[in-house]
């Protein structure tokens, strides 16, 4: 017969309680991490009791019923308190221990009514009826700049461009791929390029999965004001007790699953409809096709300005009638301000495209790609996407024999004041390959391309492109000590000629999830202190400065021209008649957008707010606990705007940067059920998401591993991998 025995502490009357003889642990250590005070509370009635007992013998009797009561009570703790066997081994193979990890895994919603998309079915080989032709085995080079666009071409690819994508993400049937296929679609990519993430997100490459099988969601309806008030959720909320909690409330560096905070606040209060509009104006007068003025691009924050979609924003300035230009074009990015980080101060790897800067007018990622065509065993041809105005770029290199591996080995670049150095030969390894390397400045790449691009579509420009962090100054000559004369006085349009929208969100939330781009998260992050802070409406108008174009509310639609700013850059000596004067928010930096997400964490959730200091967590000071990452995927599941989220996730062992899942881990209950973000840092790994479990239920996710040694991430993964299939299992 088993005994119970109850060790005391200075503390209280009973620390812990062991069952020998294998001095087996039930009640957890009353820890800071892993106290659990409302177990303790539960249990203190019958415990006390036995603080009094002088005569042990005397109250067997008691004693054995208390026993039995309280292992019944505890068992559910014991469960908690042991990791599962396969996650325990993957850690010690993985050379770590139960403290390097916090896990939640928590039920979710009615196993009846799943919210979670259709698994993905993987087969190891194709069945009879199956047709992977939809599949382009073919990486899509880049898209070259064409000196001699086709306007026409221009103009039908805008318009599919801006059509979203018409996929059902409820009742989709069962989708089947092959397994091999998947395997096929990552190597080329890998062999392809040097960085397939930025890669797939600038080129739009077609998804591996067919139409009626992609998890991407169709746009909400955009006449609802209500964010998904077409969807009808339940009010009953169901709350369920976590599967498996192990040090829950520690604070972690999360790496990229930090991008799981601002991408779904962004969709919470947003909407996932949302778009960014880039504005176009102009001072002067238009006489003909020429403008006798200044052209004046208003930049929304748009995370994802392609080099293609800007191409589109100037052909639709050229069919409002301009062509030439005898002025200056000049780029307003100020709506973020102080953002430009050194691109070299997280690790020194200012090159890659992930450290580039975000920006109010934020152009192709501030990333070019080059492009290698070897010709001969000696040398290679080298094009750009996009080109660079007033700036050399070398267009042959020599070839040496050499493993081909990223742009700073096979290339070795270096951004000179006027050109481009390439201070290494290409491996011959390398073949036909895509680099993709950041120039170091976001603003003079944006104003070099838009001078190209304004070329390219057989324009003219006598002026300069400026790209500046403050608005449009309509007295920029009297600052030089000129008066404006004739033409050039008259004020800005009152209305943009072009408003150019953005992909909705909903298309941008897949990209950072799915690709986990840094940069874009960054561009959304700061867009939630400007637009949701500002009141901005669907159409990313101001609200206050529609009310001002509608009518002369209160008397502030004017300015006195003899007000001084007190912004020494803004003065304006006119009336404010024009849309660009109040139809952006205020400027937003990064202590604005995070005090916005951090209100919006306190007052919809209950865990303290994660710790960020930027929103893509390319940081190793931002910390979270893996009790905030559940909270946060919880909440998410039962809100309208769930689909968007739930679908911008990698799916295991298939797509995103999940897809290796099912090479780590061939037999894994989670492949094509898990839909799930992933981080990694040099001494960080982490995964948060959903699983759907064999069962039919859905579980949130969350495992972060931290270390203060340099993991090896092909190592650490494998636990994480583990903990997924351990959860899809049930």
């Amino acid at each position: 017969m088993q005994r119970l025995y109850l060790r005391e502490n200075s503390n209280s009357c009973y620390h812990r309680v062991f069952l020998p003889p294998d001095d087996r642990l039930l009640m957890l250590p009353t820890s800071k991490t892993n106290n659990r005070p409302t177990t303790t509370a539960k249990l203190t009635p019958f415990i006390k009791p036995l603080c009094s007992l002088n005569q042990p013998a005397k109250y067997l009797a008691t004693l054995s019923t208390l026993a039995l009561f309280v292992s019944a009570m505890l068992t559910p703790l014991y469960a908690q308190a042991a990791l599962p066997e396969a996650i325990q081994a993957a850690l010690t193979r993985a050379n770590l221990s139960a403290t390097d990890i916090s896990i939640v895994i928590t039920p979710v919603g009615d196993k009846n009514a799943s919210r979670l998309p259709a698994p993905i079915q993987v087969i190891n080989s194709p069945k009879q009826g199956i047709s992977n032709s939809h599949i382009d085995s073919q990486p899509k080079s880049l898209s070259a700049d064409n000196v001699s666009a086709d306007p026409d071409s221009i103009k039908k690819q805008a318009t599919q461009n801006n059509k979203p994508k018409e996929v059902t993400v409820y009742q989709s049937p069962l989708v089947t791929i092959e397994k091999q296929t998947i395997k096929q679609h990552e190597k080329q990519l890998h062999a392809y390029t040097d960085d397939p993430y930025t890669y797939q997100s600038l080129e739009s490459t077609p998804s591996l999965l067919p139409d009626d099988g992609q998890s991407v969601p169709s746009a909400p309806n955009q006449n609802s004001e209500n964010n998904g008030s077409n969807v009808t959720t339940n009010n009953i909320k169901i709350s369920f007790s976590p599967l498996l909690s192990h040090q829950a409330d520690i604070a972690r560096t999360p790496a990229s699953t930090m991008k799981l905070v601002p991408s779904f606040i962004a969709l919470d209060t947003l909407g996932a409809d949302f778009v960014w509009h880039t504005r176009v104006y102009h001072t002067g007068i238009i006489i003909g096709d020429k403008l006798y003025g200044d052209l004046i691009i208003q930049g929304s924050g748009d995370p994802k300005m392609t080099h293609e979609r800007l191409q589109q924003l100037l052909y639709k300035v050229q069919t409002a009638g301009i062509r030439h230009i005898n002025g200056d074009i000049i780029v307003d990015s100020a709506i973020f301000k102080n953002v430009t980080k050194n691109p070299a101060a997280f690790d020194n790897s200012p090159l890659r495209p992930y450290n580039a800067s975000p920006d109010g007018f934020l152009v192709n990622f501030s990333s070019i790609g080059i492009q290698s065509y070897p010709l001969d065993n000696t040398r290679a041809q080298l094009t750009y996407t996009p080109q660079l105005a007033n700036y050399q770029l070398p267009s042959m290199i020599n070839i040496r024999s050499a493993a081909c591996g990223q742009a700073r080995y096979s290339l070795a670049p270096q951004w000179q004041p006027t050109q481009l150095t390439l201070n290494a030969n290409l491996p011959d390894s390398c073949g036909e390959h895509a680099f993709y390397v950041a120039y170091p400045d976001a603003k003079d790449f944006a104003a070099r391309v838009i001078a190209s691009k304004w070329q390219t579509l057989g324009n003219t420009l006598t002026g300069k492109v400026i790209s500046q962090e403050k608005p449009y100054l309509s007295n920029k000559n009297i600052k030089e000590g000129k008066s404006p004369r004739g033409l050039a006085a008259i004020a800005i349009s009152p209305l943009p000629i072009v408003s150019y929208p953005s992909l909705n969100l909903t298309q941008q939330i897949y990209d950072i999830n799915h690709f986990s781009n840094n940069v874009m998260t960054e561009q959304v992050a700061l867009s939630i202190g400007a637009y949701d802070n500002a009141g901005i409406n669907r159409n990313g108008i101001n609200k206050a400065g529609s009310d001002k174009v509608n009518a002369d509310k209160a008397g502030v639609n004017k300015v006195d021209v003899n007000q001084e700013s007190t912004d020494k850059d803004k003065v304006i000596h006119q009336q404010a008649t024009s849309l660009y004067q109040f139809g952006q928010p205020p400027a937003t930096d990064y202590s604005q957008a995070l005090q916005a997400i951090n209100h919006w964490w306190q007052t919809k959730l209950t865990t303290p707010p994660p710790h960020l200091t930027n929103g893509s967590g390319l940081c190793r000071d931002c910390t979270i606990s893996a009790e905030n990452l559940s909270e946060l995927l919880t909440y998410a599941y039962a809100q309208p705007n769930f689909d968007a989220y739930v679908s911008s996730l990698g799916i295991a062992g298939v797509s995103g940067t999940i897809s290796a899942h099912s090479e780590r881990l061939p037999e894994s209950q989670a492949i094509g059920r898990a839909w799930i973000k992933t981080g990694t840092l040099n001494n960080v790994t982490s995964m948060a998401g959903y699983v759907k479990g064999l069962s039919g239920q859905d579980y949130v996710v969350v495992g972060l591993i931290n270390s203060d040694q340099a993991l090896n991430a092909y190592t650490a993964r494998p636990v994480l991998d583990a903990m997924l299939d351990w959860t899809a299992q049930h």
